[in-house]
Protein backbone atom coordinates (compact mmCIF):
# COMPACT_ATOMS: atom_id res chain seq x y z
CA UNK A 1 0.00 0.00 0.00
CA UNK A 2 3.26 2.44 1.08
CA UNK A 3 4.71 1.72 -2.21
CA UNK A 4 1.54 2.71 -4.18
CA UNK A 5 1.05 5.82 -2.27
CA UNK A 6 4.09 6.99 -3.23
CA UNK A 7 3.88 5.85 -6.63
CA UNK A 8 0.75 8.18 -6.67
CA UNK A 9 2.70 10.86 -4.64
CA UNK A 10 5.39 11.13 -7.29
CA UNK A 11 3.12 10.86 -10.56
CA UNK A 12 1.76 13.93 -8.94
CA UNK A 13 4.79 16.22 -8.07
CA UNK A 14 6.91 14.92 -11.39
CA UNK A 15 3.93 15.33 -13.74
CA UNK A 16 3.02 11.70 -14.30
CA UNK A 17 6.34 11.23 -16.06
CA UNK A 18 8.28 9.28 -13.69
CA UNK A 19 8.97 5.44 -13.59
CA UNK A 20 8.65 3.32 -10.38
CA UNK A 21 11.83 2.00 -11.25
CA UNK A 22 13.59 5.05 -11.38
CA UNK A 23 12.06 5.70 -7.55
CA UNK A 24 13.56 2.00 -6.49
CA UNK A 25 17.41 2.88 -7.88
CA UNK A 26 17.02 6.65 -6.01
CA UNK A 27 15.91 4.47 -3.03
CA UNK A 28 19.01 1.96 -3.43
CA UNK A 29 21.18 4.82 -4.35
CA UNK A 30 20.03 6.58 -0.46
CA UNK A 31 20.67 3.34 1.17
CA UNK A 32 24.76 3.48 -0.40
CA UNK A 33 24.06 0.64 -3.17
CA UNK A 34 25.15 1.00 -6.83
CA UNK A 35 23.21 -0.08 -9.15
CA UNK A 36 23.17 -0.77 -13.32
CA UNK A 37 20.18 -2.39 -15.35
CA UNK A 38 20.60 -3.79 -18.68
CA UNK A 39 18.55 -5.77 -21.35
CA UNK A 40 19.48 -8.83 -23.85
CA UNK A 41 17.52 -10.98 -26.02
CA UNK A 42 17.78 -14.95 -24.92
CA UNK A 43 18.13 -17.61 -27.40
CA UNK A 44 14.69 -18.46 -27.16
CA UNK A 45 14.60 -14.43 -28.88
CA UNK A 46 12.85 -13.10 -25.50
CA UNK A 47 13.83 -9.26 -24.11
CA UNK A 48 14.82 -10.20 -20.72
CA UNK A 49 16.52 -7.41 -18.04
CA UNK A 50 19.53 -7.69 -15.69
CA UNK A 51 19.25 -5.26 -12.30
CA UNK A 52 22.54 -5.48 -10.24
CA UNK A 53 22.64 -3.67 -6.65
CA UNK A 54 26.21 -3.74 -5.48
CA UNK A 55 28.24 -1.94 -2.43
CA UNK A 56 31.90 -1.59 -1.88
CA UNK A 57 32.01 -3.79 0.68
CA UNK A 58 31.44 -6.82 -1.73
CA UNK A 59 27.80 -7.42 -1.47
CA UNK A 60 25.83 -8.30 -4.25
CA UNK A 61 22.23 -8.85 -5.43
CA UNK A 62 21.78 -9.45 -9.07
CA UNK A 63 17.81 -10.57 -10.37
CA UNK A 64 16.68 -11.15 -13.93
CA UNK A 65 13.01 -10.48 -15.53
CA UNK A 66 11.01 -10.09 -18.57
CA UNK A 67 10.23 -6.81 -17.42
CA UNK A 68 12.49 -3.89 -16.39
CA UNK A 69 10.28 -3.16 -13.21
CA UNK A 70 9.44 -6.46 -12.40
CA UNK A 71 13.28 -6.84 -12.16
CA UNK A 72 13.46 -3.65 -9.68
CA UNK A 73 10.76 -4.54 -7.48
CA UNK A 74 12.60 -7.67 -6.76
CA UNK A 75 15.40 -6.14 -6.07
CA UNK A 76 13.32 -3.54 -3.96
CA UNK A 77 11.41 -6.67 -2.57
CA UNK A 78 15.08 -7.80 -0.74
CA UNK A 79 15.67 -4.32 0.95
CA UNK A 80 15.25 -4.64 4.73
CA UNK A 81 11.93 -2.91 6.73
CA UNK A 82 14.80 0.00 6.98
CA UNK A 83 15.51 0.20 3.95
CA UNK A 84 19.33 0.32 4.44
CA UNK A 85 20.40 -2.76 3.74
CA UNK A 86 19.59 -5.56 1.05
CA UNK A 87 19.41 -9.02 2.10
CA UNK A 88 21.70 -11.82 1.01
CA UNK A 89 20.41 -15.28 0.60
Amino acid sequence: MINKILLCSAMIIFGGSVKYWELIGDNLNKAGWSWACVSAVDSNGRTIFVADAHRDDGKRFVVHADEKLTAFLELESQLEPSGHEIKTK
